[in-house]
């Protein structure tokens, strides 16, 4: 009796194991630490959904600030990064924490603030400038103040202007860049966005116009790594490598090159030439 019932519990077992396959790495979803832009700018639901179409994949975004997607990615808790902080990925890269960085798209960094606010900023194209005149009039300036790629580019350029901000006038907001254009708007101030977030959000921001571009100190590279697989064994490497292919692929640069809001082109591909 005690033989057949183990006979027929292994069996059991069997065509259990047999039922449910186990969840390989390419099967499990794909962790995708991104800025809070390439969410806001509406661009990753127009690039994702045909990469796991075509691959069986899932990819679970968590859209943060640059500087806490490289601290997932530090702390394994991301598969792959997509951001834009160039001379912080080039760090991450070389402490040994992601592997096969690749470039991804462009766009640029503008100004953006009342049209007849006090700084009287419009047209120019030198941000220094504008970030001083800005300063003197005493914003209202809005800044991020999460450690994201659009915070570090904003620190670098208070620096080059020689200016360190401060007092009531200048706001940290501590949130992501939609957030960010909301409270400028009801402010009434100043702030510093990428533009493929602000041509996602313009239309609901009828305060807010874009002043300052065209500064070469205002280019803003993307770029998508994968973590490490030797620092973290268990990440879904095999995930994230086709992820980052597709993305550089000719199809999905097609997808980023092809991307507009009302006519007008959010980033440029970087990773193919047309």
């Amino acid at each position: 009796m005690r033989n057949e019932f183990i006979k027929a519990f292994t069996l059991a077992a069997l065509f259990l194991s047999m039922a449910i396959p186990s969840v390989s790495a390419a099967q499990r979803p794909i962790r995708l630490a991104t800025t809070t832009s390439t969410d806001n700018s509406g661009l990753l639901q127009q690039l994702l959904p045909p990469f796991e179409k075509q691959t069986g994949y899932q990819v679970h975004v968590v859209a943060v600030g640059t500087g806490k997607a490289l601290r997932m990615g530090r702390d394994g808790d991301a598969d792959v990064l997509l951001v834009h902080a160039y001379d912080d990925e080039i760090k991450f890269v070389n402490a040994g924490f992601g592997v096969n960085r690749r470039d991804v798209m462009y766009n640029d960094f503008v100004i953006v603030g009342p049209e007849s606010g006090g700084a009287k900023i419009q047209g120019l194209n030198d941000a220094l400038a504008a970030l001083a005149r800005i300063q003197q009039a005493k914003g209202p300036f809005v800044s991020r103040g999460d450690d994201s790629g659009t915070h570090k580019r904003e620190q670098r350029l208070w620096r080059q202007a020689g200016i360190t901000p401060g007092g009531a006038w200048y706001r940290e907001a501590g949130q992501g860049m939609g957030k960010v254009l909301q409270m400028t708007e009801e402010l009434d101030g100043y702030t510093l966005t990428d533009r493929g977030t602000w041509l996602a959000h313009k239309a609901t921001l009828p305060h807010l116009k874009l002043l300052v571009a065209g500064d070469e100190r205002l280019y803003n590279r993307y770029g998508i790594l994968a973590v490490s697989p030797e620092r973290f064994p268990d990440i879904n490497f095999q995930g994230a490598m086709r992820l980052i292919q597709w993305v550089t692929s000719q199809q999905g640069q097609d997808i980023i090159k092809n991307y507009r809001i009302n006519n007008e082109t959010l980033f440029f591909p970087l990773a193919t030439t047309h």
